[in-house]
């Protein structure tokens, strides 16, 4: 007889605050598109969203391109990473249920791709230690876990912002991968939340949760989880739906 495999998200909503945390926040969320009527969202209203979080991205790794200039194309190579990220970040959703290393793998060609030696390395986790932990994140988006969406996306991001599986913008593939993860599994499947506006809002608290996600174990991790949830209605609060 063959054991299932235990549910490696399976204790998180287990934590003190987690569960009312995420169940708030998709409340929030699930709100918020009803009120501003989902049914009559645009793809004008979509491009913006996505526009905005490449922006949102680009700045959180140190570009200085501001929103207006994103709209003209930039000369700043992160913001430039950040916008062919979001010109793809649609198409990718089908792969990512499909084949989540080969979308993880086609996010950070799209935001290396300028880089000295990108056509060698671009996509390609740095070492077998970056492997194994591309492919854990790889199941956990396969379906390898029960746990809520939200917290699904908040620990994906984590995992590839902190472990830098690439060695190169692996922050903003993070970012990206979030972004997917939200439509993918239909909590934003029209595209118009900003998570990465979320992060930016609280930026000062999303940089000390993910090094203390990356550093202090369980207690890390459970300050990420509580932070995120904030970040997620702050994303919403930034979507063009107004």
């Amino acid at each position: 007889m063959s054991v299932a495999a235990p549910d490696p998200l399976g204790a998180l909503l287990s934590w003190e605050g987690v569960s009312a945390a995420y169940a708030a926040a998709r409340d929030g969320i699930d709100a918020r598109l009803r009120d501003r009527g989902l049914r009559r969202t645009t793809p004008e209203q979509t491009a913006e969203s996505l526009l905005r979080g490449a922006h949102a991205s680009a700045v959180l790794d140190g570009s200085a391109a501001d929103l207006e200039e994103m709209r003209r194309g930039p000369a700043d190579p992160i913001a430039r990473a950040a916008l062919r990220l979001s010109t793809e970040l649609l198409a990718l959703v089908p792969v990512l249920t499909r084949a989540p290393l080969q979308a993880l793998a086609r996010l950070h060609t799209l935001a290396a791709a300028d880089l000295p030696g990108a056509a060698g390395g671009a996509g390609r986790p740095r070492d077998a230690a970056a492997a194994k932990r591309l492919q854990g994140v790889a199941r956990l988006l396969a379906g390898g876990t029960s746990a809520p969406a939200l917290v699904v996306a908040a620990v994906a991001h984590a995992e590839v912002a902190t472990s830098a599986p690439f060695g190169s913008r692996d922050a903003l593939v993070a970012r990206a991968l979030e972004r997917i993860v939200l439509v993918a599994t239909g909590v934003d499947a029209r595209a118009v939340l900003v998570p990465e506006a979320g992060h930016l809002a609280l930026r000062s608290a999303y940089e000390r949760r993910l090094v203390g996600y990356r550093d202090d174990g369980r207690a890390g991790v459970h300050a990420w989880l509580l932070y995120a949830a904030d970040a997620y209605g702050a994303g919403a609060e930034a979507s063009p739906l107004g």
